[in-house]
């Protein structure tokens, strides 16, 4: 009997602790309704003291410890930048932070004073008039982790449906719910300098890579270049006529300058013994011509002589006889 009643009581507090359970999770936003819609925004401009990190979402909850116990009675924000069903965990940005003051009302110096000392940054985020936006409650620790797996969801969907484009995705802790913001209108006003820096170090880094490739490329250029003058000096070799202009003697390889200069001069040889013979053979011809000529002068010579030693015949007067 004691037994019975021991498991009874076992099964009574267990039954019991399922029911709080059941209980804190309700209260915590389990079956709340999403309502997700197109408006105003819930905020006006405000300034805002924030804290850049870059890394997995998961891990903001230190910053959000840090910001809230500077300013305990301020509301809370964070800003997503990035999609992290698209960019990987360690490459996703953020900030958390805490709201100075909202619309024309300025924050106290000393309150800023607090948060930079701490090593907060003072930005200032705009009214915008167009927002997609909805609301979950915010009454205990769980509300975050409960929100986080069942508002995204649905907003994402909204938007698909759409065809939005709102981001970066703000959510504000303000009393005892949370708001989730993504602006529709000027959007790049909620990008603070860090993200925009971060933006620029991968296009530094593909500058780099372009440089890079632009120096492979050049070296590139210099092989093809080498094959191409390879390619040209064989052509010429093969050709009866060389193509090769004088100003690029040393696209030749030396092999075929020896050749080159062995059959210039073998040419230039072979040129001179011809112009030798040449002149040999005119030097005949004239020798002959003038023992010609002079042959011819002593012909006429002797013959001018055999005329005057032959004798005159004079006729007699036949009177005389």
């Amino acid at each position: 009997m004691s037994d019975f009643l021991l498991l009874a009581l076992i099964l009574l507090l267990l039954l019991t602790l399922l029911l709080s359970l059941l209980g804190f999770a309700l209260y915590s936003g389990l079956c709340a309704k999403v309502n997700v819609r197109t408006g105003s925004s819930p905020i006006r401009n405000i300034i805002l003291a924030y804290k850049f990190k870059q890394g997995p979402y998961k891990d903001c909850g230190s910053l959000f410890t840090e910001s809230c116990s500077i300013g305990p009675k301020l509301s809370c924000i964070a800003v997503y930048y990035d999609d992290p069903n698209q960019v990987p965990p360690a490459k996703c940005r953020y900030i958390v932070g805490s709201i100075l003051s909202e619309g024309e009302e300025k924050p106290s110096e000393e309150l800023v004073l607090l948060y930079q000392k701490y090593g907060f940054k003072i930005f200032s985020f705009p009214e915008v008039t167009h927002v997609v936006m909805t609301t979950f409650p915010f009454t205990t620790f769980l509300s975050i982790f409960l929100a986080v797996y069942r508002v995204y969801p649905t907003i994402y969907s909204y938007i698909k449906e759409r065809k939005l484009c709102a981001h970066p995705w703000m959510e504000i802790y303000r009393g005892d719910l949370i708001y989730f913001i993504g602006p529709l209108a000027k959007q790049g006003d909620f990008y603070v300098p860090e993200v925009e820096e971060a933006n620029r170090k991968p296009e530094e880094d593909d500058t780099e890579d372009r440089h890079t490739d632009i120096t492979g490329a050049d070296s590139s250029s210099d092989t093809a270049s080498t094959y191409t003058q390879e390619a040209a000096t064989e052509s010429r070799e093969t050709s009866v006529t060389p193509s090769l202009p004088p100003s690029l003697p040393g696209l030749v390889p030396e092999e075929d300058n020896g050749q080159d200069q062995r059959s210039r001069s073998t040419e230039s040889s072979s040129s001179s013994s011809f112009e030798e013979l040449n002149l040999e053979g005119s030097e005949e011809m004239e020798k002959s011509e003038v023992t010609q000529l002079e042959a011819g002068v002593g012909k006429d010579q002797e013959a001018a002589s055999q005329k005057t030693s032959e004798p005159i015949e004079t006729e007699t007067d036949p009177c005389e006889e």
